[in-house]
């Protein structure tokens, strides 16, 4: 096996890794119905089935990014698919519901654990274009597996019920594990030592990664990303007409995934991560204008989530051209997971607050301003990286 190939191995496995940790979210999502039917006396708070995983990621994850840098994200992502692919087995034996919501936030663990660690190791195996290359398909995993799950989970959902669903899924982390503990996909780290896990380590975690323009940057970008992503997505396709509705609602992720795959590598050769970034919100900015001087809302949709797919690959890649040791790297991915996390609690609903007061140009408008604040934000965080490098 030549060295090439097997780094190529190593970052599909990653990647597979990373829908495994998708799929903590997708399998609620996808049959939310038939999670619904399962617990018909809990209506009103089913939600937190899907909602708890990511307010886990909000309170812990710059924290994760910080444990990875200390305990090495190889131990890090093997235990994180070993605890979730248990909570899968558990929840295949039929649990209550207030069970199921326990066994939901560990998962919020080993989520945060697999999407701090696996990137950090495909950053540190990879170099050049095909890290950057290796950067984009790993930014594709959540869309990827929801897509998947969409369709063949529905189809195994009703073959063999939830708890088959839940039963593969957690089988399927488990082999994920085994095969990466044989691989020994491993990373040196220049640091070493027992992790803390009091609030003075959390504090000291979030101070360290928020205070350097370099660990923060992407994951302040990927805020306002997230902010606007699913909100965007869950808005935009019901003030079409019913009959585009659905199809546009397909396209829009795959246009961002199909984009970042093609434009992301390319740009990368030519211009920085953060400009690739910075560039994917300048164009959502003038398709959203576009559309107040008359661009067909289903053109807009498409078109808008696909300029976001530079954002998608721009960011991931980010962090290792900011960030070169193994330590600074988890934080940063730490600290997109949390920020990630916060703009998927808060965009739906602050942006359906916009829409009730302000309907459609209303949501239009705010997200422009959304995105306008977002490369701001970078371009002040750069200005501090300058200042830093040149004292």
């Amino acid at each position: 096996m030549t060295d090439s190939f097997r780094v190529f191995f190593q970052v599909v496995l990653l990647w597979l890794a990373g829908l495994g940790a998708a799929t903590q979210f997708a399998k609620i999502a996808v049959p939310f119905a038939e999670i619904s039917q399962l617990y018909p006396a809990h209506s009103d708070t089913i939600g937190w089935l899907l909602s708890i995983v990511s307010l886990i990621g909000v309170i812990l994850g710059a924290f994760s990014g910080a444990i990875a840098g200390r305990i090495g994200p190889s131990t890090l992502l093997i235990s994180g698919l070993l605890l979730g692919g248990a909570m899968s087995l558990f929840q295949a034996t039929g649990l209550g519901f207030y069970v199921m919501l326990l066994t939901r936030v560990v998962e919020g663990l080993s989520h945060l654990a697999i999407v701090v660690a696996a990137p950090t190791l495909i950053a540190q195996i990879t170099h050049g274009r095909a890290r950057n290359a290796a950067m984009v398909l790993w930014s594709t995993f959540f869309g990827i597996a929801f897509a998947l799950n969409a369709w063949a989970g529905l189809p195994m959902v009703a073959r063999f019920g939830l708890t088959g669903y839940f039963l593969i899924h957690g089988l399927l982390m488990l082999l994920i594990a085994g095969i990466i503990y044989a691989c020994r996909i491993r990373v040196d780290l220049e640091q070493s030592g027992s992790v803390g896990f009091g609030i003075s380590e959390w504090v000291n975690a979030h101070v360290k990664a928020y205070r350097s323009p370099f660990i923060s940057a992407p994951a302040i970008g990927w805020f306002f990303y997230t902010l606007t992503f699913v909100s965007l997505l869950a808005i935009l396709p019901g003030r079409l007409p019913e009959h585009l509705s659905a199809t546009i609602a397909g396209l829009m992720p795959l246009a961002g995934i199909v984009l970042s795959w093609l434009a992301v590598p390319l740009l990368l050769s030519v211009m920085s991560c953060v400009a690739v970034v910075s560039l994917g919100f300048a164009l959502g900015i003038a398709i959203l204008c576009a559309a107040f001087m008359g661009l067909p809302l289903a053109a807009v949709c498409v078109a808008l989530f696909a300029v976001l797919g530079l954002v998608q690959g721009g960011s991931f890649a980010a962090v290792p051209e900011l960030n070169e040791t193994p330590e600074a790297q988890a934080l940063s991915y730490g600290a997109m997971a949390q920020m990630g996390n916060a703009g998927n609690l808060l965009g739906t609903p602050i942006l359906l607050a916009v829409l009730w007061r302000g309907g459609d140009a209303g949501v239009l408008a705010a997200v422009i301003c959304i995105y306008a604040a977002a490369i701001t934000a970078h371009l002040w965080l750069a200005r501090r990286r300058q200042a830093r490098l040149q004292s």
